[in-house]
């Protein structure tokens, strides 16, 4: 094998069938999966995150899924560091990493490592910043942050506090929109990599949207955030604000009902759908798939194959290896 890994990737909305694609191609081609999905990394955070089951785990290795708990801060940087030593020890024990998400951010910060750790960070700042968010509310900040970068501020969710006061906090320090210092560091690609992206009619995403969601009640999404509350996870922390988990938990607190709770999941899952469709959209390198067009997630992976296997071989990387 060539000492440079090459990279599979495989993006898009949530529900468009990442997963099952993923997972066929991987086991095509002698493939472990790396996740790109900043929910999954979480222990205990199961079924309203659609991790890989068990199964589907015991026939391809899964890297980055239940690599924190869910009161630990997990940046992007981590992700960054432990994704790209996994798809090293991949492709060092010859096998093809495929990368897997709907998470942006992660996914850019693995192809193409823009990340700059050490630029504009201000602990008193920030700490004035989160004091600040007490005092006027997480969506004052973000508005603020919408007056001085307006394509940050389009991509963060609005009551997600810590990222919108380290966007706040670098504008601060050096006086730089922080997408502006994320477009000058992402320069050319960390990893050779091919990247794919799953599409659909709008009408059959919100099929599959809300099929998922009614899906992940029958397996105990509800008893999953009971769990997490119940050790002691509340709703301050980032990982209890993911869709489902934050609104189960209102249910249980008796903040909604639990036909309200259903419809919010439905609604903030088709709203972050097109989120995860703006941001990948704005990328020149990912070649779309539309998901109407096949009848499996085996003939999409199929025509995924063939689409690289003159890529994979001039790596010197066989598409017809054994398992």
């Amino acid at each position: 094998m060539p000492s440079e890994p090459k990279v599979i990737a495989i993006v898009g909305p949530t529900a468009s069938g990442k997963s099952a694609v993923g997972l066929e191609l991987a086991l095509a081609l002698d493939g472990e999966i790396v996740s790109a999905d900043s929910m999954q990394v979480y222990v205990g955070m199961d079924i309203g995150t659609a991790k890989a089951t068990p199964e589907e785990r015991a026939l391809v290795p899964h890297h980055l899924i239940d690599v924190a708990q869910p009161d630990e801060i997990f940046s992007v940087a981590r992700y960054q560091e432990l994704a790209g030593a996994a798809v090293e020890d991949i492709w060092a024990r010859g096998r093809l990493p495929v990368l897997v998400g709907g998470t942006g951010l992660y996914v850019d910060a693995l192809i193409y490592g823009f990340l700059f750790p050490d630029e504009g960070r201000n602990p008193a700042i920030r700490a004035e910043l989160e004091r600040k968010a007490q005092e006027v509310g997480v969506a004052a900040l973000h508005d603020r942050l919408r007056s001085v970068d307006p394509k940050a501020a389009a991509r963060i969710h609005h009551n997600d506090l810590r990222r919108i006061v380290r966007a706040l906090e670098v504008y601060q320090v050096t006086g730089v929109p922080i997408s502006e210092m994320q477009r000058r560091h992402r320069g050319g690609k960390r990893y050779d990599a091919r990247l794919f992206g799953l599409t659909m009619s709008r009408q059959q995403l919100v099929k599959r949207i809300n099929d998922r969601v009614d899906q992940m009640v029958e397996q105990g999404l509800l008893d999953e955030v009971r769990r997490l509350l119940g050790a002691g996870y509340g709703p301050e922390l980032t990982s209890m604000q993911a869709i489902g988990y934050k609104e189960f938990a209102e249910y249980v607190r008796g903040e909604a009902t639990l036909e309200e709770a259903l419809e919010r999941i439905k609604v903030g899952t088709r709203r972050y759908a097109k989120r995860q469709m703006t941001w990948f959209k704005r990328n020149t390198d990912i070649e779309w798939i539309n998901m109407d067009d096949y009848a499996t997630p085996a003939e999409a992976a199929a025509y995924i194959g063939q689409a690289t296997a003159e890529w994979l071989d001039e790596a010197g990387y066989s598409v017809e290896r054994e398992r």
